[in-house]
C-alpha cells in the first residue's frame, strides 16, 4: 500500500512538473512571436570534391610507406606543374567553364514538408548555375498528399525551365508523389533494390456514423454544392456521393499519369499505371530509370572527372520559442519515461 502511495504522489510530481515547462514555453512562444516575422534561415555550403581528395589524401598517408609516399607526391607535383604549364595556353576561362555539381538532398513525409527547404536550395543555386553545370537530387520519398508533391515537382520544374541537366538519385524509394518528382529527370538513377513506382492514388477515411446512431447521436451537415462534401466521417454517406468521391479519384490518377508522359515520354504508361511498386533492376526493364546506380557511385564518378561538388543546404533559423519547446519536449520526455520506469517497478518488484 505505501508502494502505491509513492507512485500516485510521483505521479502527481511528474504531471505538476510537466504542465508547468509547456506552460512556460507557451509564455514564452506567445510574447517572443509578437511583431515578429516568420524565422529565416542560410544556405550552408559544403565542396564534397574537396572532401574526397582530403579522404584520399589521409588514406594514403596510412597505406603507403614512406617512399612510396614521397613518388607518389613527386608525381603530383609533376602533374601539377604540367597541368598549370597547359593552362597558360588555354584561354583564361576554360578553367571556370568546367562544369560543376550542385548536390540537393530531399526526404519527403506525407505533406512533402521538406519543399519549403527545397525551395530556398533550388532559389540558391539558379543564382549560380551555369548550362553546363549539373543538378543532383538525391531523393527518398514514399509519396504522400497530391497538392503538396506537386508543388514540389513545380520546385524541380524550375531546374528544368532553366535548361540545366537535372539527375536525381534513388537509393531506397521514390513511390507515389516520389516519383512524380523523379520522373522529371534528364537523367534517373536508382539502387538495384531502391523501390520505384506506384504510379496511382488512393483515399480511406473511417465511418462511424452506425456507431453514433446507435447511441442516439445526431450530426448535421450543411452543405451548398451538389458535391462539397461526397464521403464524410461522422455523417450517412450515400451512393451518390461515394460515386463522385471514385470519381475524383480517377481523375486525380489520369492527371498523374499525364504528367509522367510529359516527364517521361518513354514509359508505357498503361503499363506502370497500375498503383504497383517496381524494384530498380525491375524498374529499369519498363523504363522507369535510366541508370542502376547510388548515389554515391554517381558521386564518386564526378569526383574522378575533377568536377567540383557542392552540397547545398537550407539550414532553417529556429527561434527561441522553438529552441524551448525542443527543450521542454525533451524534458518532458525524460519525465515520462521516469513514471514509466516506476511503473515497470511497480510491476515488477525487486
Amino acid at each position: 500500500m505505501e508502494f502505491l502511495w509513492e507512485i500516485g504522489l510521483f505521479l502527481v510530481k511528474a504531471v505538476i512538473i510537466v504542465g508547468g515547462i509547456l506552460a512556460v514555453v507557451a509564455g514564452v512562444a506567445a510574447t517572443g512571436g509578437k511583431g515578429k516575422g516568420e524565422a529565416r534561415g542560410h544556405i550552408k555550403v559544403r565542396e564534397l570534391s574537396k572532401e574526397y581528395r582530403e579522404t584520399q589524401k589521409a588514406l594514403e598517408g596510412e597505406l603507403l610507406d614512406s617512399d612510396a609516399l614521397k613518388k607518389k607526391h613527386k608525381e603530383e607535383k609533376k602533374a601539377e606543374k604540367a597541368r598549370k604549364k597547359a593552362q597558360k595556353k588555354q584561354p583564361d576561362d576554360e578553367e571556370s567553364l568546367k562544369p560543376r555539381v550542385f548536390v540537393l538532398d530531399f526526404h519527403g513525409d506525407i505533406r512533402a514538408s521538406a519543399v519549403s527547404r527545397l525551395r530556398e536550395e533550388i532559389t540558391a543555386v539558379l543564382g549560380q548555375a551555369r548550362q553546363q553545370d549539373e543538378v543532383l537530387v538525391r531523393l527518398e520519398s514514399a509519396g504522400g498528399m497530391v497538392h503538396s508533391y506537386g508543388l514540389a515537382s513545380s520546385q524541380l520544374q524550375r531546374i528544368r525551365d532553366k535548361g540545366i541537366p537535372l539527375t536525381i538519385a534513388v537509393d531506397k524509394v521514390a513511390a507515389s508523389g516520389g516519383y512524380m518528382m523523379a520522373c522529371l529527370a534528364d537523367k534517373l538513377v536508382a539502387a538495384p533494390f531502391a523501390i520505384i513506382g506506384s504510379v496511382g492514388v488512393m483515399a480511406q477515411l473511417p465511418n462511424i456514423h452506425r456507431l453514433l446512431k446507435k447511441h442516439d447521436i445526431d450530426v448535421e451537415l450543411h452543405t451548398a454544392g451538389e458535391f462539397k462534401r461526397t464521403l464524410t466521417v461522422m455523417g450517412e454517406n450515400t451512393e451518390k456521393g461515394r460515386q463522385k468521391f471514385i470519381e475524383d479519384l480517377e481523375r486525380t490518377h489520369e492527371l498523374f499519369k499525364d504528367f509522367v508522359v510529359r516527364a517521361r515520354p518513354v514509359v508505357d504508361v498503361e503499363q506502370i499505371s497500375t498503383g504497383e511498386i517496381w524494384y530498380g533492376s525491375e524498374a529499369m526493364a519498363k523504363k522507369l530509370v535510366d541508370e542502376l546506380k547510388t548515389s554515391d557511385a554517381y558521386l564518386c564518378e564526378c569526383f574522378e572527372r575533377d568536377q567540383k561538388v557542392f552540397l547545398v543546404n537550407w539550414a532553417e533559423k529556429k527561434s527561441l520559442p522553438q529552441k524551448l519547446g525542443v527543450s521542454a519536449e525533451q524534458a518532458a520526455g525524460g519525465a515520462m519515461n521516469a513514471v514509466w520506469e516506476k511503473l515497470q517497478s511497480a510491476r515488477f518488484p525487486s
